[in-house]
């Protein structure tokens, strides 16, 4: 399967009108999850000039994607039209771009909200929760407070799997790719799909 390329979609973009921009936008991340989650040697190489938000549009495109691959325990939706909450911490360009591609969608027919977060804000309700770079000199102990909820815990930082996360993004050749801990995930009271695994750069069965 052929690569899209970054410069190629952001030069189709910028000639469009504003109300097609923003749905051409939304087409362009579905596109590039779509070939991530499909081809595991496809991953979308990023161009210098666009590098930051194309990386932005991406990770938010697989957190609303890993919702899908995911089976929560039946006490984390309290009622049949509690919705699936995504928590973004740290992370506000990736909020940003989360917040219009989940709006009117659904994950195994429950609607999807986002909650852009505090430092110190309740996490109640929260079923995935992504962990931005600058909250990183505070990630151990958040993580260790959240060691016994059921959260999909996801980080962009080095090392946060052997501290606790479920799913970590890195960034390899300017690639967004995503490792997992299996051990984290049962710790969680999460069961991960085999599709999810497939993809993955790298699973591990225990913390690293």
């Amino acid at each position: 399967m052929a690569l899209l390329s970054a410069k190629a979609c952001a030069h189709c973009l910028c000639n469009l009108p504003s109300r097609a921009h923003f749905w051409a936008r939304l087409l362009v991340a579905t596109v590039l999850l779509l070939i991530a989650l499909t081809d595991s040697s496809a991953w979308l190489a990023i161009a210098d000039d666009t590098s930051e938000s194309l990386e932005y549009r991406l990770k938010a495109a697989f957190l609303y994607k890993f919702a899908g691959y995911v089976e929560w325990p039946e006490a984390a939706f309290p009622r049949p039209d509690t919705p699936l909450t995504i928590g973004v911490l740290g992370a506000d360009a990736v909020a940003s771009e989360l917040v219009p591609l989940v709006t009117g969608r659904t994950v195994n027919n429950r609607a999807v909200t986002v909650r852009h977060l505090k430092a110190g804000e309740p996490l109640t309700g929260i079923h995935v929760l992504l962990i931005g770079k600058p909250e990183s000199a505070r990630l151990s102990p958040l993580l260790a407070q959240l060691q016994s909820h059921a959260i999909l815990i996801v980080t962009e930082v080095d090392g946060a799997l052997s501290q606790g996360s479920v799913i970590n993004f890195t960034l390899v050749d300017r690639r967004v790719r995503f490792e997992i801990s299996l051990e984290a995930a049962e710790k969680h009271n999460l069961k991960l799909s085999s599709r999810l695994l497939a993809v993955a750069q790298q699973v591990f069965t225990s913390m690293p």
